[in-house]
């Protein structure tokens, strides 16, 4: 627990000394997400059935835009070298950092989409359930991503290798996420749908932090 403790005070200090990566993330959800009822009218119909993938897609590539940082400069400059030969389990600071990159990034979005969700005449129920889907959806597109971004480490066109490895994970995430605010909408039950994401949420919070450290370890040998 020093070890995660440790990693998560550390990265939280260093993106709120360093709000850059965060706002542009927050800047790119709100804009995306404010730009298509302007694209696709003013239909109240069709922006309540569209509504719930749209903000989901948005989430999912803002959470995906803080993800090639997220081991990158410290595998620069030796911090995660010398992280790796610390005393304390490589999958407790990795679960650390993994907590802090949701901390800065995953729960501002959950909290604006209830906001945004206004924009396309969402009921309150769908707003409350699409909150809820984002709470337990980001959380396991930052640990998807982090194993993405430790398995890209070093590598030359590590970006690209990145989005090809991530998105098609996180596919899973956003149907079941934007499923749930869709059938609270249409009067249907959203628990098939939060159940399936906590489930994944609790799959991959266990062997997730392993497998990232695993690749780590091979990066840096």
């Amino acid at each position: 627990m020093s070890g995660l403790a440790w990693a998560f005070s550390r990265d939280l200090t260093l993106a709120w000394r360093h709000p850059g990566e965060a706002m542009l993330t927050l800047a790119f959800f709100v804009l995306v997400a404010s730009l298509f009822p302007l694209g696709i009218g003013a239909d109240p119909q069709l922006l309540a059935r569209v509504g719930p993938g749209v903000i989901w897609v948005c989430a999912l590539l803002a959470a995906f835009l803080g993800l090639p940082s997220l081991f990158a400069s410290d595998h620069a400059d030796g911090t995660l070298e010398q992280m790796a030969l610390s005393a304390d389990p490589i999958a407790a600071w990795v679960s650390g950092k993994i907590a802090a990159h949701w901390l800065s990034t995953g729960l501002p979005l959950t909290l604006l989409s209830p906001l945004l969700g206004l924009q396309y005449g969402l009921p309150a129920d769908a707003l409350v359930t699409l909150g809820a889907a984002l709470l337990l959806g980001t959380p396991v597109l930052s640990l998807l991503g982090a194993a993405c971004a430790a398995l890209t480490l070093g590598a030359r066109g590590g970006g690209m290798l990145l989005a090809l490895l991530a998105l098609p994970l996180f596919v899973p995430v956003l149907v079941f996420g934007a499923g749930a605010a869709e059938a609270t909408a249409a009067g249907l039950s959203a628990s098939p749908h939060l159940s399936l994401l906590g489930a994944g949420l609790l799959v991959a919070a266990v062997s997730v932090p392993f497998a990232v450290g695993s690749a780590i370890r091979i990066a840096l040998d």
